[in-house]
């Protein structure tokens, strides 16, 4: 992995998990992905992670998503 590429979900430590109160900087629902730029953090739900993941992940430090988490209990 280059040193630029974000870190993988499976690289991060438990303290990072997301919760039911980090809400989506995009419209409020639950985040599931959190990314990590230079200049901060943004959370997004599924969706809007999902809708912003190519522009972003480009310069992004951490890509960190939990978005499997709403698919965990259709198995």
């Amino acid at each position: 992995m280059s040193p630029t590429a974000p870190r993988s979900t499976a690289e991060l430590e438990p303290r990072h998990l997301l919760t039911a109160e980090d809400r989506c900087d995009s419209c409020g629902a639950q985040a599931y992905i959190r990314v990590t730029m230079a200049t901060g953090e943004l959370l997004f739900c599924a969706h809007h992670g999902s809708r912003f993941k190519e522009k972003l992940s480009a310069t992004a430090l951490e890509w960190h998503d939990e978005s499997s988490r709403l698919t965990e209990g259709d198995r």
